[in-house]
């Protein structure tokens, strides 16, 4: 009986010390406030829960007004600091590579790869973020200028004869489908599996609670991307079988680049950037997209300023009937003001990682080395002390400020050394895809949809619009 109560009292002894020193982590410092959650599990539950609201998410909004800007959790057994303070924020983007490292959870890195993008440093990130701007740096975007302006028109065109179309799915397919032609030289028409039907098994359960069991939405993630990746590899291996004489798209380019002696790019990192960049590129411009087309029906002032802003080149055209040129595209300030405000306001990427390499002391607190940093942009873009009327959408806002790289106060496109290659790639999509639509089209609501945030993404489900062709004297 004594033995019995030695052994309950030992266990209830270790228990107690384990909890304790759950909640009460060793620091050579002292720690921001904050709570570290449920033992294994930390906050992970509360911080996964949708958010229906335009605001900052519950999870962070809650924990700023408890603790202030800066505070300590635990996200899927991973301590983590939690910064909603612009400045700390700027300091961790500009110290990458020296105090910080990019980071994020094992269950982030086991659906985007081991060797994804996001999870590189040093001179392989380099290296890739230089292959890519081949791609989607300033000559390559102005050879593509022609391509996007006849899909976007080709696409308007076809949902002008619909009775009504779902502008998320609509625009996602339209930008997958330009994105893999420029990226693989892949066309869904001749293709006898749907690659984009894989990725939107992906994007299904991308923010779902990471348990991989048969059934559940992370378990149709993995197999997305498995899928996907599986289709991925089979084009590459068929394209350095039989590889071109004349290099087109990005696929030929990488292939060169691993056959290239001494090179350090494997089949397996390649993979995991062209997957990458497939899912970044078209959704999270789709939503952004959406976006827009929704602040556009609700404010028909800045409607009709954007439509003029883009009436007035045609105006200036010798042909009204050519296409965009570069010059006129870069003279579309009132629509990049358009931009920066639906990007600060969709704030598609809630959350950015970083994970400290030494013990870092900022103002009072200190940041142990191998703790994660969550970056929270919402909290920024949403700060009252900034921004007027946060929640309030006003593109004209942003007509004395220039938004083009990242700062303290504007970072919807990441900063520091990896603000995202594919900023301008996707300014130019939208606002080539807006020139068409205000220029030659008129829309009307059918279903006005909802908005659903996550730590993931947001989506703007069940928008629906029907267009309508503008007559020939609505143009003048």
């Amino acid at each position: 009986m004594w033995a019995l109560f030695i052994w309950v009292s030992l266990l209830v002894i270790t228990v107690t010390h384990w909890v304790y020193s759950w909640r009460n982590p060793k620091c050579k410092g002292k720690l921001p406030p904050g709570s570290m959650g449920l033992p294994l599990l930390g906050e992970t539950f509360q911080f996964f829960k949708p958010n229906t609201t335009s605001d900052i998410p519950p999870f962070i909004k809650e924990r700023v007004k408890k603790y202030g800007p800066i505070f300590k959790t635990n996200l899927v057994g991973r301590p983590v600091i939690v910064s909603a303070d612009p400045d700390l924020s700027y300091f961790v983007f500009q110290q990458e590579g020296r105090r910080f490292q990019s980071w994020y959870p094992d269950t982030f890195t086991n659906i985007f790869g081991k060797n994804n993008v996001g999870s590189l440093h040093g001179f392989m990130y380099k290296y890739l973020k230089s292959m890519v701007l081949t791609l989607f740096g300033y000559d390559g975007l102005k050879k593509m200028l022609p391509q996007v302006e006849l899909t976007a028109n080709k696409r308007l065109e076809l949902w002008s004869n619909q009775e009504s179309v779902e502008l998320k799915d609509a625009t996602a397919s339209m930008i997958f489908d330009l994105t893999a032609k420029k990226l693989i030289s892949h066309d869904p028409d001749e293709s006898s599996e749907n690659l984009r039907a894989n990725f939107v098994a992906f994007i299904q359960g991308l923010i779902s609670f990471p348990f991989d069991i048969p059934g559940t939405a992370y378990h149709k993630c993995l197999k997305g991307r498995e899928n996907a990746m599986r289709m991925l590899r089979n084009m590459l291996q068929e394209r350095r079988k039989k590889p071109r004489k004349n290099p087109s798209d990005f696929f030929d380019y990488v292939i060169e680049e691993i056959q290239k002696e001494g090179t350090i790019l494997t089949e397996e990192i390649a993979l995991d950037l062209m997957f990458v960049l497939l899912f970044a590129s078209f959704e999270t411009t789709s939503l952004a997209l959406t976006l827009a087309i929704k602040f556009l029906s609700d404010d028909p002032k800045v409607l009709r300023r954007l439509t003029e802003e883009h009436e007035t080149i045609l105006r200036n055209r010798e042909d009204a009937n050519s296409g965009l040129t570069w010059e006129e595209y870069k003279s579309m300030t009132y629509t990049f003001q358009f931009i920066n405000e639906t990007a600060r306001l969709a704030n598609i990427v809630p959350a950015i990682f970083r994970k400290a390499l030494i013990d870092i002391k900022y103002k009072d607190y200190t940041i142990p080395a191998g703790w994660a940093v969550m970056v929270c942009p919402p909290a920024v873009h949403l700060n009252p002390k900034k921004y007027e009327d946060p929640l309030v959408f006003n593109p004209s806002r942003w007509e004395e400020s220039n938004a083009n790289d990242a700062s303290k106060h504007f970072m919807a496109f990441g900063g520091g050394m990896r603000f995202c290659v594919g900023t301008d790639f996707t300014k130019l999509q939208m606002a080539v895809f807006l020139h068409s639509l205000v220029t030659k089209y008129r829309w009307e609501e059918i279903k006005g949809g909802n908005i659903v945030r996550t730590p993931g993404l947001q989506f703007p489900n069940g928008y629906h619009v029907r267009l309508h062709k503008k007559n020939i004297l609505e143009n003048e």
